[in-house]
């Protein structure tokens, strides 16, 4: 071969390296597209309001001016397969995603796949439902304090004690369910059932699975009544506006504890009995700030347990907007649908959303930086409720202490 010849197969050798590089992606590195990195945000199940606003509010961050310049994001839907969910993330990982920021199926069926991301440096941050895989990072409500009280934890706990109140302390009461096999679903249960369980004039006559659905909430709990008419309450997770209805069509006005739907807090400002607390969409748009954050500032800046804090609305407190924001104490908005979840905003994590931002996903202007998260952090208390063991030095036993109600399981100092 003569001297010219090799020359030019040498340059042809190149240009295909250089073709074959950019086709990977301008860095040749694993979770990049051209300059960009891959961010996923993947949700266990659509369909209802509140997985809808919480998506649209994670990706009006994601998309923001100034992210859109260095990050492509993805959303994928995985449904209620967690096999389905297990073999989306693993698709994820081989794409070379950096940051995926997860509605979790499961706490404990994703740990495997999880820890295997990690290895390959894949940063994971959960959603309100949580994941016990060590490296994962958790936003969560599910063990956190109410906002007008930072000692009393546990929405189930909270809501519960409520309706034991209000029904001072004897009468039936149904449970309408969330998803099964959700950490948010178990916690949420267990610790409004020790609640119940401690007044022996509270009977909970029916227990079922409305899904945090409206639709399915009011098909269940008109079930309910035609086999307990006589029920005196409902401790109600999400769907607690399909449970009104069903009461509404049956003629009965009796407490009901439940989350954040319009529908309800419309209710509860013309008087009906109860409590709205509940899960905050925002905290979607909170997890994928930490996640941007943990790749721009590093693994430690900020706790791996987060905990937003619970709304708190009663039947004297719940006040319709007259505009698109919380101002003036209110906390609905009389021009939303039905099912419109409420809890849109968080002051100091989410400042700039936006009701446009929920409803359509559109990117905010600008997205705050966060505020120092270690105001935000679990305490070592609850661990065990999202990570199913107690930090070294700790041990599981009842937290008599430092939270109410006192006597709950959790985590002690040994």
């Amino acid at each position: 071969m003569n001297k010219k010849l090799r020359s030019v197969l040498r340059t042809v050798a190149a240009g295909a390296m250089v073709l074959g590089l950019a086709a990977c992606g301008g860095s040749g590195q694993p979770g990049s597209t051209g300059d960009k990195q891959k961010i996923y945000l993947n949700l266990s199940y659509s369909g209802n309001n509140w997985q809808d606003e919480a998506a649209n509010l994670a990706m009006s961050i994601a998309k923001a001016p100034e992210n859109a310049a260095k990050y492509d994001v993805v959303k994928q839907i995985s449904g209620t397969d967690v096999q389905k969910q297990i073999s989306d993330l693993q698709s994820m990982i081989a794409s070379g995603a950096k940051l995926i920021v997860s509605y979790p199926i499961s706490p404990t069926a994703l740990e495997s796949v999880v820890k295997q991301g990690c290895q390959r440096g894949v940063t994971f941050v959960f959603y309100d439902s949580t994941v016990n895989a060590d490296c994962a990072y958790n936003v969560a409500f599910i063990t956190g304090a109410r906002v007008d009280d930072p000692q009393k934890a546990f929405f189930g706990a909270q809501t519960a004690q409520a309706l034991v109140d209000l029904l001072q302390e004897k009468g039936k009461v149904f449970m309408n369910r969330g998803v099964p096999g959700t950490s948010t679903d178990t916690v949420h249960y267990d610790t409004a059932k020790a609640v119940f369980d401690r007044y022996p004039g509270i009977q909970v006559v029916s227990e079922y699975y409305g899904k945090w659905d409206s639709s399915v909430s009011q098909q269940e709990t008109a079930k309910a009544l035609a086999a307990h008419p006589d029920v005196d309450g409902i401790w109600s997770q999400d769907g607690e506006a399909g449970v009104l209805k069903a009461l509404e069509a049956a003629g009965k006005k009796i407490p009901v504890t439940g989350e954040n739907s319009n529908y309800f807090r419309l209710r509860l400002s013309e008087g009906w009995p109860g409590i709205s607390s509940g899960s905050p969409p925002a905290q979607a748009a909170v997890a994928m700030k930490v996640g941007l954050k943990i790749l721009e500032d590093g693994a430690e800046s900020v706790p791996k347990n987060i905990e937003m804090p619970l709304p708190w609305v009663t039947t004297d407190t719940a006040k319709a907007c007259t505009g698109n924001e919380f101002t003036d104490g209110c906390n609905f908005f009389p021009q939303a649908d039905d099912t419109f979840v409420t809890e849109v905003f968080q002051k100091e994590l989410l400042p700039e959303s936006s009701m446009d931002s929920a409803k359509s996903g559109s990117p905010v202007a600008k997205v705050q930086p966060l505020p120092d998260m270690s105001k935000f952090a679990q305490p070592e208390i609850r661990r065990i409720y999202t990570r199913a063991s107690c930090d070294s030095g700790w041990v599981e036993g009842n937290v008599d202490s430092g939270q109410t109600p006192a006597g709950l399981r959790g985590c002690v100092k040994q």
